[in-house]
């Protein structure tokens, strides 16, 4: 079982140019107090990232992230949030992207920026 599969990430739509994933909230993504747990925000921005991200790769590499920045905007305690991701820059190996976290409402809740690399398999 993968991370996704294990914290029920879903993905949404995958292209070069956009990535969308979705999330139903439960108690497993909590911390202590009971609102999402700021390492899930750091998941579904860099899994989008990195979705993209080898989208642009060649078939012998895969993206690899190098650098990620999250920003948590407002506490999520349930419902579905939803996380896009677009390129920045596609390099011929350095690519950056960013991604926005919301609620079904169209709430932002979290920001970040990934910058992956392509590394050789």
């Amino acid at each position: 079982m993968n991370l996704l599969d294990y914290l029920g990430i879903q993905i949404e739509e995958t292209t070069a140019t956009q990535v969308r994933l979705s999330l139903v909230v439960t108690d497993r993504h909590k911390q202590p107090f009971g609102i999402l747990h700021g390492g899930i925000n750091a998941v579904l921005i860099e899994t989008a990232c990195s979705l993209g991200a080898n989208q642009a790769v060649a078939e012998d590499q895969f993206a690899a992230a190098i650098d990620l920045q999250v920003n948590h905007l407002k506490a999520v305690k349930q419902g579905t949030v939803t996380v896009e991701a677009v390129p920045d820059r596609i390099g011929g190996k350095i690519q950056t992207w960013q991604a926005t976290i919301r609620q079904s409402d169209g709430t932002k809740t979290a920001v970040g920026r990934c910058t992956l690399t392509a590394v050789t398999k």
